[in-house]
Protein backbone atom coordinates (compact mmCIF):
# COMPACT_ATOMS: atom_id res chain seq x y z
CA UNK A 1 0.00 0.00 0.00
CA UNK A 2 1.20 3.68 -1.18
CA UNK A 3 1.95 6.34 1.78
CA UNK A 4 -0.01 9.10 2.17
CA UNK A 5 0.65 11.82 -0.16
CA UNK A 6 1.52 15.26 1.69
CA UNK A 7 1.52 18.78 0.60
CA UNK A 8 3.56 21.52 3.13
CA UNK A 9 2.47 25.14 1.98
CA UNK A 10 4.78 27.48 3.83
CA UNK A 11 6.38 30.74 2.32
CA UNK A 12 9.20 30.40 5.00
CA UNK A 13 11.89 28.14 2.96
CA UNK A 14 13.95 26.78 6.68
CA UNK A 15 10.45 26.09 8.27
CA UNK A 16 8.90 24.44 5.21
CA UNK A 17 12.17 22.38 4.72
CA UNK A 18 12.18 21.42 8.65
CA UNK A 19 8.00 20.29 7.90
CA UNK A 20 8.99 18.10 4.84
CA UNK A 21 11.84 16.44 7.00
CA UNK A 22 9.55 15.70 9.85
CA UNK A 23 6.45 14.13 7.68
CA UNK A 24 9.07 12.08 5.59
CA UNK A 25 10.39 10.61 9.34
CA UNK A 26 7.16 8.46 9.36
CA UNK A 27 6.66 5.15 8.00
CA UNK A 28 3.08 5.69 6.90
CA UNK A 29 3.75 9.21 4.34
CA UNK A 30 4.14 8.47 0.63
CA UNK A 31 5.23 11.71 -1.47
CA UNK A 32 5.75 15.00 0.46
CA UNK A 33 5.58 18.13 -1.89
CA UNK A 34 5.84 21.91 -1.46
CA UNK A 35 4.81 24.84 -2.04
CA UNK A 36 6.15 28.74 -1.36
CA UNK A 37 2.46 30.75 -1.32
CA UNK A 38 -1.20 29.54 -2.26
CA UNK A 39 -0.85 30.26 -5.92
CA UNK A 40 1.26 27.58 -6.03
CA UNK A 41 -0.27 25.01 -3.87
CA UNK A 42 -3.61 25.70 -6.07
CA UNK A 43 -2.17 24.90 -9.01
CA UNK A 44 -0.42 21.60 -7.39
CA UNK A 45 -3.81 20.72 -6.23
CA UNK A 46 -5.17 21.00 -9.66
CA UNK A 47 -3.10 17.79 -10.89
CA UNK A 48 -2.07 15.94 -7.84
CA UNK A 49 -3.79 13.97 -5.51
CA UNK A 50 -3.11 14.83 -1.78
CA UNK A 51 -4.06 13.74 1.62
CA UNK A 52 -3.11 15.78 4.19
CA UNK A 53 -1.90 19.34 4.18
CA UNK A 54 0.74 21.23 6.05
CA UNK A 55 -0.29 24.93 5.73
CA UNK A 56 0.91 27.94 6.97
CA UNK A 57 -1.59 30.71 8.00
CA UNK A 58 -0.13 34.09 7.16
CA UNK A 59 1.99 34.26 3.77
CA UNK A 60 2.60 36.79 0.74
CA UNK A 61 -0.46 37.15 -1.90
CA UNK A 62 -3.04 35.38 0.57
CA UNK A 63 -3.39 33.54 3.63
CA UNK A 64 -3.78 29.82 4.64
CA UNK A 65 -7.40 30.24 4.61
CA UNK A 66 -7.43 31.57 0.77
CA UNK A 67 -6.53 28.01 -0.13
CA UNK A 68 -9.39 26.03 2.10
CA UNK A 69 -11.78 27.49 -0.72
CA UNK A 70 -9.58 25.46 -3.38
CA UNK A 71 -9.78 22.47 -1.98
CA UNK A 72 -10.27 19.53 -4.23
CA UNK A 73 -13.73 16.91 -3.28
CA UNK A 74 -13.17 15.06 -0.56
CA UNK A 75 -11.31 17.67 0.89
CA UNK A 76 -6.96 16.91 2.39
CA UNK A 77 -7.03 16.56 5.83
CA UNK A 78 -5.48 20.25 7.17
CA UNK A 79 -3.33 20.99 9.80
CA UNK A 80 -1.98 24.82 10.27
CA UNK A 81 1.33 25.09 11.71
CA UNK A 82 1.91 28.90 12.08
CA UNK A 83 4.07 31.05 14.40
CA UNK A 84 1.01 32.99 15.78
CA UNK A 85 -1.83 31.35 17.56
CA UNK A 86 -4.17 34.53 17.45
CA UNK A 87 -5.99 32.53 14.69
CA UNK A 88 -6.53 29.49 16.69
CA UNK A 89 -10.57 29.51 16.77
CA UNK A 90 -10.72 30.64 13.31
CA UNK A 91 -8.57 27.37 11.72
CA UNK A 92 -11.48 25.28 14.18
CA UNK A 93 -14.04 26.55 12.32
CA UNK A 94 -12.39 26.24 9.14
CA UNK A 95 -12.46 22.40 10.67
CA UNK A 96 -8.55 22.22 10.60
CA UNK A 97 -7.66 18.74 12.03
CA UNK A 98 -4.96 20.34 14.09
CA UNK A 99 -3.28 23.50 14.92
CA UNK A 100 0.95 23.35 15.54
CA UNK A 101 2.87 26.15 16.38
CA UNK A 102 6.24 27.21 15.27
CA UNK A 103 8.89 26.74 16.22
CA UNK A 104 7.35 22.70 15.73
CA UNK A 105 8.13 20.57 18.57
CA UNK A 106 8.80 16.95 16.95
CA UNK A 107 6.24 15.25 19.43
CA UNK A 108 3.47 17.73 18.70
CA UNK A 109 3.91 17.22 15.21
CA UNK A 110 3.79 14.11 15.26
CA UNK A 111 0.23 13.92 17.10
CA UNK A 112 -1.26 16.17 14.81
CA UNK A 113 0.18 14.05 12.00
CA UNK A 114 -1.32 10.78 13.33
CA UNK A 115 -4.56 13.20 14.14
CA UNK A 116 -4.70 13.71 10.66
CA UNK A 117 -3.90 10.43 9.17
CA UNK A 118 -7.37 8.76 11.45
CA UNK A 119 -9.38 11.73 9.48
CA UNK A 120 -8.32 10.19 6.35
CA UNK A 121 -9.30 7.27 7.19
CA UNK A 122 -12.30 8.06 9.17
CA UNK A 123 -13.58 11.46 8.32
CA UNK A 124 -16.51 11.70 10.26
CA UNK A 125 -14.90 10.85 13.87
CA UNK A 126 -16.87 12.24 17.07
CA UNK A 127 -13.54 11.14 18.86
CA UNK A 128 -11.83 13.77 16.38
CA UNK A 129 -14.02 16.55 16.85
CA UNK A 130 -13.85 16.42 21.02
CA UNK A 131 -9.98 15.83 20.43
CA UNK A 132 -9.87 19.58 18.04
CA UNK A 133 -11.76 21.67 20.88
CA UNK A 134 -9.17 20.41 23.19
CA UNK A 135 -6.61 21.98 21.10
CA UNK A 136 -8.84 24.95 21.05
CA UNK A 137 -9.39 25.49 25.11
CA UNK A 138 -5.24 24.66 25.18
CA UNK A 139 -4.18 27.22 22.56
CA UNK A 140 -6.79 30.00 24.16
CA UNK A 141 -5.55 29.79 27.46
CA UNK A 142 -1.83 30.44 26.13
CA UNK A 143 -3.56 33.64 25.32
CA UNK A 144 -3.71 35.80 21.58
CA UNK A 145 -0.77 37.23 19.79
CA UNK A 146 2.36 36.16 21.53
CA UNK A 147 4.43 32.98 20.99
CA UNK A 148 3.21 30.00 23.41
CA UNK A 149 5.69 28.01 25.12
CA UNK A 150 5.10 24.01 25.07
CA UNK A 151 2.15 23.07 27.77
CA UNK A 152 3.47 19.75 27.26
CA UNK A 153 6.08 17.42 25.65
CA UNK A 154 5.41 14.27 23.79
CA UNK A 155 7.90 11.51 23.88
CA UNK A 156 7.88 8.19 22.23
CA UNK A 157 9.05 5.43 24.61
CA UNK A 158 8.25 1.72 23.80
CA UNK A 159 5.98 1.90 20.58
CA UNK A 160 3.72 4.52 22.32
CA UNK A 161 3.81 8.21 22.91
CA UNK A 162 3.67 9.79 26.57
CA UNK A 163 2.59 12.95 27.63
CA UNK A 164 5.33 15.21 30.15
CA UNK A 165 4.37 17.99 31.25
CA UNK A 166 6.97 20.93 31.71
CA UNK A 167 6.43 20.32 35.67
CA UNK A 168 7.35 16.95 35.84
CA UNK A 169 10.74 17.32 34.48
CA UNK A 170 13.70 17.82 37.28
CA UNK A 171 16.38 18.31 34.83
CA UNK A 172 17.11 17.86 30.92
CA UNK A 173 20.89 16.88 29.71
CA UNK A 174 21.91 16.95 26.26
CA UNK A 175 22.78 13.84 24.48
CA UNK A 176 24.45 14.14 20.89
CA UNK A 177 21.65 16.34 18.68
CA UNK A 178 19.28 15.28 21.24
CA UNK A 179 18.44 15.72 24.95
CA UNK A 180 17.21 13.30 27.80
CA UNK A 181 13.84 14.40 29.62
CA UNK A 182 14.25 13.56 33.27
CA UNK A 183 10.79 13.63 35.13
CA UNK A 184 9.10 11.62 37.62
CA UNK A 185 12.14 9.22 38.21
CA UNK A 186 12.57 8.16 34.78
CA UNK A 187 14.29 9.34 31.43
CA UNK A 188 13.21 9.57 27.92
CA UNK A 189 15.16 10.59 24.54
CA UNK A 190 13.61 13.58 23.06
CA UNK A 191 14.49 14.75 19.53
CA UNK A 192 15.12 17.94 19.98
CA UNK A 193 18.58 19.59 20.64
CA UNK A 194 19.03 21.58 24.36
CA UNK A 195 18.78 24.94 22.05
CA UNK A 196 15.17 24.54 20.24
CA UNK A 197 14.07 22.99 24.29
CA UNK A 198 15.34 25.72 25.75
CA UNK A 199 13.24 28.28 23.45
CA UNK A 200 10.07 25.78 24.10
CA UNK A 201 10.02 25.77 27.66
CA UNK A 202 8.59 28.60 29.59
CA UNK A 203 11.70 30.53 30.59
CA UNK A 204 10.56 31.60 34.13
CA UNK A 205 10.32 27.70 34.75
CA UNK A 206 13.88 26.14 33.76
CA UNK A 207 17.63 27.74 33.87
CA UNK A 208 20.17 26.82 31.71
CA UNK A 209 23.43 25.87 34.12
CA UNK A 210 25.60 24.05 31.90
CA UNK A 211 26.10 23.80 28.01
CA UNK A 212 24.73 20.17 28.70
CA UNK A 213 21.94 21.15 31.40
CA UNK A 214 18.68 22.65 32.19
CA UNK A 215 17.06 22.78 35.30
CA UNK A 216 13.37 23.37 36.43
CA UNK A 217 13.86 26.04 39.02
CA UNK A 218 12.23 24.81 41.53
CA UNK A 219 13.32 21.25 41.45
CA UNK A 220 16.57 23.17 42.53
CA UNK A 221 16.86 22.52 46.48
CA UNK A 222 20.02 23.88 47.23
CA UNK A 223 23.07 24.76 45.68
CA UNK A 224 26.44 24.25 46.92
CA UNK A 225 30.47 24.37 46.44
CA UNK A 226 32.36 21.85 44.52
CA UNK A 227 35.59 21.62 43.24
CA UNK A 228 37.80 24.04 42.10
CA UNK A 229 35.53 27.09 43.11
CA UNK A 230 32.44 25.46 41.14
CA UNK A 231 28.99 25.20 42.01
CA UNK A 232 26.89 22.12 41.68
CA UNK A 233 22.88 22.04 42.09
CA UNK A 234 21.17 19.81 44.20
CA UNK A 235 17.48 18.79 43.06
CA UNK A 236 15.06 17.93 45.14
CA UNK A 237 15.20 14.06 44.29
CA UNK A 238 19.37 14.02 45.33
CA UNK A 239 20.37 14.89 41.72
CA UNK A 240 23.80 16.74 41.87
CA UNK A 241 24.53 18.63 38.60
CA UNK A 242 27.89 20.89 37.91
CA UNK A 243 26.97 24.91 36.84
CA UNK A 244 29.23 25.58 34.34
CA UNK A 245 31.54 28.69 34.99
CA UNK A 246 29.88 30.70 32.69
CA UNK A 247 26.61 30.05 34.39
CA UNK A 248 27.38 30.57 37.66
CA UNK A 249 26.54 34.46 38.04
CA UNK A 250 22.90 33.68 36.37
CA UNK A 251 22.28 30.96 38.59
CA UNK A 252 22.86 32.82 41.95
CA UNK A 253 20.85 35.69 40.57
CA UNK A 254 18.16 33.78 39.06
CA UNK A 255 18.07 31.26 41.99
CA UNK A 256 17.70 34.61 44.55
CA UNK A 257 14.79 35.25 42.83
CA UNK A 258 12.90 32.93 43.82
CA UNK A 259 9.79 32.98 45.11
Amino acid sequence: MQGLAILVVDDEPLARRRAVRLAQQLPWVGDVSQAGNVAQAVEWLATSACHIILLDIRMPGGSGFDLLRHLPDPAPAVVFVTAFNDQALRAFDARAVDYVTKPIETGRFQTAMERARAVVDQSNSADRIRELEEVVANLRAMGDGARPHMAELWVRSGGEYIRIKPENIGHVSAERDYVRLHADGQSYLYNENLATLERLLPPHQFLRIHRSTMVRIDAVERVKSGQFHSLVAVLNDGTELRVGRTYTAAIRARLARRD
